[in-house]
């Protein structure tokens, strides 16, 4: 590795968003303990993901990345880790028909658990306290004791993120994951949305298919990729300790993989080129990704590719668009252009989220499901203008109906937000709104498979 990497030479360049843990001892105790565990994912899976990556670069392939804001310990169940995974599932089948093309699914799942803050207090009735920075480093309850950050809590992220893991990996492999079973869940919602008839045509479409392919023999029980699919994971490499004593060489290649999750990513917040966690990812052999915000230069991301991905190598690198809907049609095509001109072999990604928050009030945030839509078709016409290709979606989301996002065909208002909103950071889609957007997306997509990507003016 150039320039003398390691696992922690990471430590010797600036750092933004690390917590002050104040037991230092405790601290290196706990990575001593997360040094000797097992991996949580393996290289040879986080080599299967670049792959999929890599096609989808290529333009063969479309991604799907989603799940919570932050997962927390309160909510590790059975339950919501498998409704969250069923949704993704749904959405994964509708933007295979909209886009004729295979779906790379990966979940913020088994460790987003650390989250940027755009200020390291908050102050409440006078009373000023250290932000909540995620689960795996303090707690939410707004008390002197909980806002502390405590070392202990990554160990019961690595073995939240474990359970979490052994659970995906039954999920997408002992049938639960079965195409047929899947599309009877979109068939309920198709029948239950506001919009039926609007979805119906392609609900339609994909049981026309599956019965065409079960007439000519391809069924759950005579093919394997009927019955399981690939599934991975990612989460924010935010918390660097963390990160770097789950890093681990690879028997067969020798190389340094981060064996946390399979797919990482940097913030908005973090990607200095000349920081630590630019430093710490360059080093490890993962897919990884960049989130693009609207004060991005083409000169700092261009530095940052050549960074993060010397070798040019397809499937390695994903830049992560989050504009804001009203921005992304000025913002984003310089960014294509430039990095079309380098020859730089990267996968895009729309993460229509993050620069839609919004105030709702009272404390609350919310997104507005009009905004992220608007956003997401907004990233698809700048790549057509471009010649470029919309690699997928990035989203928070959740498989529980929460009432977060206002907005989508059911008419959620501000006024639905203290209903079930649950989070204790950003605003997700709820199940409903998420498989609304995979059909609108679709829709999308299947309208401009007739009309080839070419650059402006061909």
């Amino acid at each position: 590795m150039p320039n003398s990497w390691s696992p922690d030479s990471w430590r010797d360049h600036p750092i933004r968003q690390a917590p002050s843990y104040p037991d230092a001892d405790a601290l290196a105790a706990v990575e001593a303990r997360l040094r000797r565990y097992p991996p949580l994912v393996f290289a040879g899976e986080a080599r299967r993901l670049k792959e999929g990556l890599a096609r989808v670069a290529e333009g063969q392939a479309i991604v799907l990345q989603g799940g919570d804001c932050a997962e927390s310990f309160r909510d590790f169940t059975a339950n919501i880790i498998r409704d969250t995974f069923r949704v993704l599932l749904q959405m994964a089948v509708v933007l295979t028909f909209g886009a004729s093309l295979p779906v790379v699914k990966i979940g913020r799942l088994a460790g987003q658990l650390a989250k940027p803050r755009s200020s390291d207090t908050e102050t409440r009735d006078g009373l000023t306290l250290p932000s909540y920075r995620g689960d795996i480093i303090n707690g939410p309850e707004f008390t002197a004791a909980a806002r502390i950050p405590d070392p202990g809590r990554m160990e019961q992220g690595y073995f939240q993120a474990a359970g979490t893991l052994n659970l995906l990996r039954a999920f997408a492999t002992g049938g639960y994951a079965d195409l047929h079973q899947v599309h009877r869940w979109n068939l309920g919602f198709v029948a239950r949305s506001p919009l039926a008839e609007r979805y119906q045509d392609i609900a339609q479409r994909i049981d026309e298919t599956l019965s065409f392919m079960n007439a000519c023999g391809i069924s759950a029980s005579t093919s394997q990729e009927i019955r399981e699919t690939d599934f991975f994971t990612s989460h924010e490499a935010l918390l660097l300790p963390y990160e770097q004593a789950l890093t681990r060489v690879d028997s067969t290649t020798g190389d340094w993989y981060a064996c946390s999750a399979h797919f990482l990513w940097i913030g908005e917040r973090t990607r200095q080129p000349d920081g630590a966690h630019v430093e710490f990812l360059r080093g490890v052999r993962n897919p990884i990704g960049i989130k693009l915000g609207p004060t991005t230069s083409a000169d700092d991301l261009l530095r940052l590719i050549e960074t993060l991905n010397p070798e040019n190598e397809a499937g390695r690198l994903s830049l992560i668009s989050r504009m804001g809907a009203d921005n992304v049609l000025d913002l984003l095509p310089p960014l294509l252009r430039a990095v079309k001109r380098a020859g730089f072999r990267v996968a895009w990604m729309c993460d229509p989220m993050h620069g839609n928050t919004i105030s709702a009030g009272g404390g609350l945030k919310t997104r507005s499901f009009d905004a992220i839509l608007k956003e997401v078709r907004g990233f698809i016409a700048a790549h057509a203008a471009e010649g470029t290709w919309p690699g997928g979606l990035h989203v928070e989301m959740t498989g529980h109906e929460v009432t977060e996002c206002i907005g989508g065909a059911h008419g959620l208002t501000v006024m639905n937000l203290n209903e079930r909103y649950e989070t204790f950071c950003d605003p997700r889609l709820n199940a409903e709104q998420s498989l609304e957007l995979a059909f609108l997306v679709a829709e999308e997509l299947k309208a401009r498979r007739t009309q080839p990507l070419r650059p402006t003016g061909a």
